[in-house]
């Protein structure tokens, strides 16, 4: 049994603007991500997971009990705030204690539970600053060990990073995911940030326009994402649209593009219309150049997905260059290399470029997903 079930949840705002229904577990110790635009619904979501937020339809239960009808302060879940929600006139510690004061606990167990809290998150000597006195990163943990002193059995965090710097970021998720793991803690962490869902998630939940479009792995979603709409909103992508039909002997398919005939290992996918329209996905990382102004080997112009194309544009990233690349006029691809490699492009060159099959992921043509993106 999942630790916590959202089951066909609805909140409806008005005919016109519907949450849901949203379905999706989670286990005990999991983290999962709900992920989407603005306006998409995971704030929603999570508010009626924590109580601050009454459903239209669906149920949500935790451990097989439904808790539709307890109130907030009693279904045991801890909530970090994108703004963090301290209060400006009480210390660290008052913070951090505010909770376990209104559960009246006594004062010896209160000072060492906040105490714990403080140094689980790497602040313990700071507990008469006040939160002006400390850094927006400080503030932030702060806020969650307001909300780990509760020993909650489910911790939500809403956007929690949103307000920091990128490398503050950077840090700041990593923290969090290390306390996770170590408390064993079953999350969900709403962000409309595809990196932040990315690295920390066991699981992410891809919503769009109030429905779940995916739910899986990292590494799934990335890879084999089951729309346009996912394969476009999360990392790069090369999107274009196709017909496909079955390859060789059964192997794999064949898709046509305009300009462009590509071989995939894949299969032509279930749910793909009788004209054979589909879209194709190539990350601009899977792109393997051969060099500009060079005449391939055979070995290399033999092998599938050979092409040849001209460099139009050049995006120096520091780690990584991000080339954009014509075919004939009638295609346009985006590739990313190392900026380490012995290779040294200029606007204008032609250059030789192979996809591998493997690299060359098909999906189902769906108009209303793909028009929700």
């Amino acid at each position: 049994m999942p630790f916590l079930e959202v089951a066909e949840l609805r909140k409806q705002y008005s005919a016109a603007s519907t949450v849901g229904p949203v379905s999706f577990a989670v286990e005990e110790g999991e983290f999962v991500s709900l992920l989407g635009p603005s306006g998409c619904g995971k704030t929603t979501t999570l508010r009626c997971i924590a109580g601050f937020a009454e459903p239209s339809g669906g149920d949500i239960r935790v451990q097989g009990t439904s808790v539709l009808k307890v109130p907030p302060h009693r279904r045991d879940m801890g909530l970090v705030f994108q703004n963090y929600a301290l209060f400006p006139h009480l210390s660290v510690f008052e913070n951090v204690a505010f909770g376990l004061r209104l559960r009246r606990t006594a004062a010896g167990e209160l000072a060492q539970r906040v105490a714990d809290a403080l140094e689980l998150v790497g602040l313990g000597g700071l507990e008469s600053r006040f939160p002006g006195e400390i850094s927006g990163g400080q503030q932030q943990r702060v806020a969650l060990a307001r909300s780990l002193v509760l020993r909650p059995k489910l911790l939500l965090l809403d956007e929690p990073l949103s307000n920091l710097d990128a490398k503050l970021r950077v840090q700041m998720r990593s923290e969090i995911r290390r306390l996770q793991r170590r408390l064993a803690i079953a999350t969900i962490y709403v962000t409309h940030d595809q990196t932040e869902a990315l690295a920390l998630s066991d699981r992410i939940v891809v919503m769009n326009q109030g429905s779940v479009c995916q739910i899986a792995t990292p590494r799934e979603i990335y890879n084999t994402p089951l729309t346009s709409f996912v394969a476009d909103f999360i990392g790069s992508s090369n999107l274009l649209r196709g017909r496909a039909r079955p390859g060789e002997h059964g192997r794999g398919s064949l898709v046509a593009t305009t300009g462009l005939t590509l071989r995939s290992s894949e299969a032509v996918p279930p749910g793909t219309p009788p004209t054979g329209e589909v879209m194709v996905l190539v990350r601009p990382e899977r792109i393997r150049l051969a060099g500009p102004n060079t005449e391939p080997a055979a070995a290399v112009s033999d092998a599938p997905n050979f092409v040849s194309a001209r460099v139009t544009e050049i995006v120096y990233l520091g780690e990584d260059l991000q080339l954009r690349l014509d075919i004939d006029g009638h295609t346009a691809l985006t590739a990313t290399v190392e900026s380490v490699q012995d290779l040294e492009p200029r606007v204008g060159d032609a250059i030789a470029l192979m996809i591998l099959p493997r690299d060359v992921h098909l999906i189902a043509a769906d108009a209303r997903l793909d028009a929700a993106g």
